[in-house]
């Protein structure tokens, strides 16, 4: 029941339910995300297209120039995408990506 509320505070980018619920989980003693739910698919068009990037080794300026938005949107999205991955390195998004 957890995970979904979750996965929905997620959907709605509500944050800080989200954050509360993963709380709530790691108190349970539960992960808040699976291995097989962290799937670049579930990235919103905009999400994945920074992970595009990011993953060939642009940096934060360099993918905000390429998609004419700037660097702080390109951290808020690279935010998002890595705690909807969970993962925490840029390495680890280039294999992910790598492997799509």
């Amino acid at each position: 029941m957890l995970r979904e509320a979750l996965a929905g505070f997620e959907a709605v980018e509500a944050l800080r339910f989200a954050e509360r619920t993963r709380r709530e989980l790691r108190a349970a003693g539960a992960s808040p995300r699976a291995a097989a739910d962290r799937d670049p698919a579930e990235l919103t068009p905009h999400e994945l297209r920074v992970a595009q990037l990011v993953a060939q080794g642009l940096t934060n300026r360099e993918t905000a120039a390429a998609l004419f938005v700037s660097a702080k949107t390109v951290e808020h999205h690279l935010r998002n995408v890595f705690r909807k991955l969970g993962i925490r390195r840029r390495a680890e998004l280039a294999r992910m990506m790598a492997g799509r």
